[in-house]
């Protein structure tokens, strides 16, 4: 356990993953906070000697359930090799875990103490890791996300989305798959939060859902991010035949659900959700200017 008031060391692996980025940024405006990042996702055992931190992070492997078969062996492979480094080091492990490993969905929304149970291959096999690390590191958090998405970063979706919108291009989107976006940045807050909380002696390790408000389909939040994207743009006068979006049914008797109930994280670390759509405006005003100063270094590079 650390001093009360001591910044907290954490280690987070995929230097160009969209949460190790957010991690980043936020760490980079704290005091409290120090990050270490290593660019892979695999870490040797001696790395955790040299850097000796209070816990270490994994991003989570993002879409599994349409990622090649090798991707998501080498992921979970990768993920145990840490879980035992932590277990010999007495080092907490993070492990953020996708949404899809509920693979059918549940009609309501889906409580911490249900282990999901795919039949997927790759998701059993992620599944069977979680289960190791439940069973063989008791200091641990399991931390299932939805959809993240960020502006910059691997997996980080919302960028790819408005560059594909903006290059006139069609979305295409399924209808019938429900799901709560998650904000990369949300989640990296939400983690420091916890992880301060633990250590200084919350001790409430497990497994945790941390996932954005306002359940929506895919449909409908690519929807919504063109009809806001379109209208900052009109607002600045500029005219952009932005790309159409295209809705897919996948699932035609009833739509299928992936809704992860976030009250436990909220009653046992006071973590509150941040609305998607929030962060979504915030993300698109950063995407504007960013915009606008590419726009201004090309005019200059003109001049010159």
């Amino acid at each position: 356990m650390i001093e009360q008031g001591a910044a907290v060391k954490l280690l987070i692996l995929d230097a160009g993953h969209c949460l190790s980025l957010a991690l980043a940024r936020e760490s980079n405006r704290r005091s409290d906070v120090e990050l270490v990042i290593e660019p892979r996702l695999g870490l040797a055992p001696e790395r955790l000697d040299e850097v000796a931190p209070d816990a270490l992070i994994i991003p989570p492997l993002s879409h599994p359930i349409s990622a090649d078969p090798a991707s998501v062996t080498a992921h979970a492979e990768a993920v145990e090799a840490c879980m035992q480094a932590c277990r010999e080091r007495d080092v907490p492990l993070v492990w953020c875990v996708s949404d899809q490993l509920y693979e059918e969905g549940f009609e309501g929304v889906i409580d911490e103490h249900v282990v999901p149970q795919p039949r997927d291959d790759g998701l059993r096999r992620l599944v069977s890791t979680g289960e190791r690390i439940r069973a063989e590191l008791p200091r641990h958090l399991i931390v299932r996300v939805g959809p993240l998405f960020a502006l910059e970063g691997s997996h980080a979706w919302l960028g790819e989305l408005l560059d594909s919108l903006a290059n006139g291009e069609e979305v295409r989107a399924a209808s019938d798959v429900i799901f709560c976006p998650t904000s990369s940045d949300a989640v990296a807050m939400a983690l420091i939060g916890m992880l301060q909380q633990q250590h200084c002696g919350a001790d409430a390790w497990g497994s945790y859902h941390l996932a954005g408000t306002e359940p929506v389909s895919a449909y409908t939040f690519v929807s919504m991010v063109r009809t806001q994207l379109a209208t900052r743009l009109e607002g600045r006068g500029e005219s952009v035949e932005l790309g159409s979006v295209k809705a897919l049914s996948h699932h035609h008797d009833q739509p299928l659900r992936r809704v992860l109930n976030c009250r436990r994280v909220l009653e046992v670390f006071g973590v509150h959700q941040k609305p998607w759509r929030l962060e979504v405006g915030r993300m698109l005003d950063l995407w504007c200017l960013a915009r606008d100063e590419e726009a201004g270094t090309e005019e200059e590079s003109g001049k010159a």
